[in-house]
């Protein structure tokens, strides 16, 4: 028995796929430069501490604390972007 033309489906274009970016993996190097800027960020924060403002750059003063804080904040600024 033929089939009538009004029960065939329509061909329609197919909709272009929108492919999610697969979020890619980080460098090797990534990860250990992150937890390495975060360490050194404390560190020179401790050794500021400890010589009672001689080192690590005794020109800054108490500038040292937020060198230190700057350091180890890129740091944690790279842990947002850490996959």
């Amino acid at each position: 028995m033929p089939e009538s033309k009004s029960r065939k489906k329509a061909s329609r274009p197919a909709a272009p796929s929108r492919k999610a970016s697969a979020p890619t993996e980080n460098p090797v190097w990534y990860k250990p430069v992150m937890f390495g800027l975060m360490i050194i960020g404390l560190l020179w924060i401790i050794t500021y501490y400890i010589t009672q403002g001689l080192y690590p750059v005794p020109a800054f003063g108490a500038s040292n604390i937020l060198v230190g804080f700057g350091i180890a904040i890129v740091g944690f600024l790279m842990t947002t972007r850490w996959r």
